[in-house]
C-alpha cells in the first residue's frame, strides 16, 4: 500500500512530497487517516539530527489527530470510523515491568512514532492500539493534536508528582508547552508564577494562567521568591542556570524539567540538600495519563493557542518555528488534494 507523505532527504533539508509503501497492518496496530498534525520542536530538533537517532528520508509529525480507517485483527478498544489521536509514542512491548506497571512510555522496547518509521506528516500513520487514544467531542480536533505531545508532557508531572490544588508552582518558559501549563496548573487551583524572559509576554502570561509573572532577566525577581514555591516545571529546551531556579523552592520543593536541553546541568548538590529538594525530569506520558489529560482539558475548555496551515506549508512552518515566532503551536492540516508523491520511503 504506498501514501502519500511529506519527507526531508537529508539534514536540515526542506520537505517533499514523497511517496512511501507501508507493510501490512500488524495484527494489534491502527491505521488512522491523518485529519491534522502538530510540529513539535522535537520534529525540528529530529530533522536536524540532534538526538543522532534520525533516519532520512524523514517524516516527521507526532502530534496526530485523526480517523482509525483500519485495525489489525487482535486491535482493541477503538472502532473504524473513531477519531483518535498518537503522541510521541507508538507502540510498547506490552510485557516489561514498566508496561505491566502503566507505565508504557517508560517501554525499553517502546517504538517512538518518528524515529525508524513515518509519522504524522503523511495521509496515514500506524500505531499500536493502545497509543490510539479517543479524542473527546468537547475538543476541536486540530485544537487537540498539540495536547498528544506538549499536552500530556506539562500535565503528566502534575499526576506523577502529586501537585496539589494548594500549591504554589513556577513554569519555566512560555512558549508551546509552558503556554498549557499555565491553563493546567490554573484549572488545578494552584497559585501559578511564569518565569518569561520576554516582558512582552507578561500580559499573555496572565490572560494563559498565571496570577504573577517574573520576568527572569532580573535577578532581585528571582530572589525576592526564595524559599517560595513548591514545584517548578522548566519547559525550553536551552541550558539555563539551574541554581537560581533551585533556590525559589520551598523545602521539599522540587524543580521538574521537561524541556529536551541537550547540555549537561550544572547544579549545587548543597542547595538540594539542605531543604529536601528534588531534581526530575519525564518524557511525555502514558495513554492512562494522555486519556485523563483530554478529558481533564475538555472538561475545563482547556485548548493550545494554535495557528493553522495546510500541510503544503510545512517548509514555511518549520521557518518560523526555527525563528521562534510561533504563538504558541503550529497545526498542520493535512490536505494532499494535488499533493502527487516523489521517490519511495520504506
Amino acid at each position: 500500500m504506498a501514501i502519500r507523505a511529506w519527507a526531508a532527504g537529508d539534514r536540515g533539508a526542506r520537505f517533499e512530497p514523497r511517496s512511501i509503501e507501508l507493510a501490512p497492518l500488524g495484527d494489534e496496530d491502527v491505521e488512522i487517516d491523518v485529519e491534522h498534525c502538530g510540529i513539535c520542536h522535537s520534529d525540528l530538533s529530529m530533522l536536524d539530527n540532534e538526538w543522532s537517532s534520525t533516519r532520512y528520508p524523514f517524516v516527521g509529525g507526532h502530534e496526530v489527530v485523526g480517523r482509525v480507517v483500519a485495525r489489525g485483527a487482535h486491535a482493541k478498544k477503538v472502532a473504524i470510523g473513531d477519531r483518535v489521536g498518537i503522541g510521541w509514542c507508538a507502540s510498547s512491548c506490552m510485557h516489561c515491568e514498566r508496561c505491566l506497571g502503566g507505565e508504557h512510555h517508560l517501554c525499553p522496547n517502546g517504538t517512538k512514532t518518528i524515529v525508524g518509521r513515518p509519522g504524522g506528516f503523511a495521509e496515514r500513520v500506524r500505531c499500536h492500539w493502545v497509543w490510539a487514544v479517543p479524542v473527546p467531542a468537547a475538543l476541536d480536533p486540530a485544537e487537540a493534536a498539540p495536547l498528544f505531545c506538549a499536552g500530556v508532557t506539562v500535565f503528566a508531572p502534575m499526576i506523577d508528582f502529586d501537585v496539589r490544588p494548594l500549591d504554589r508552582v513556577g513554569v519555566v518558559g512560555i512558549g508551546g508547552l509552558g503556554h498549557l501549563a499555565l491553563k493546567f496548573l490554573r484549572a488545578w487551583g494552584c497559585e501559578v508564577w511564569a518565569f518569561t524572559s520576554n516582558p512582552n509576554k507578561a500580559d499573555e502570561a496572565l490572560a494563559l494562567g498565571a496570577h504573577h509573572v517574573v520576568g527572569t532577566h532580573d535577578p532581585a525577581s528571582l530572589k525576592a521568591l526564595s524559599n517560595t514555591l513548591d514545584f517548578v516545571i522548566a519547559t525550553g529546551n536551552v541550558a539555563l542556570d539551574w541554581n537560581r531556579y533551585l533556590g525559589t523552592l520551598a523545602p521539599h520543593g522540587r524543580l521538574h524539567i521537561v524541556g529536551a536541553v541537550l547540555e549537561d546541568l550544572r547544579v549545587s548538590l548543597f542547595s538540594l540538600m539542605r531543604s529536601g529538594q528534588s531534581l526530575s525530569s519525564s518524557p511525555v506520558g502514558s495513554p492512562t495519563h494522555t486519556a485523563r489529560m483530554l478529558d481533564f482539558a475538555a472538561r475545563h475548555r482547556i485548548a493550545p493557542r494554535i495557528e493553522r496551515t495546510p500541510m503544503t506549508g510545512i517548509n514555511e512552518a518549520f521557518d518560523r518555528l526555527k525563528a521562534g515566532n510561533v504563538r504558541y503551536r503550529m497545526v498542520l492540516d493535512a490536505d494532499f488534494a494535488g499533493v502527487s508523491g516523489g521517490g519511495n520511503v520504506r
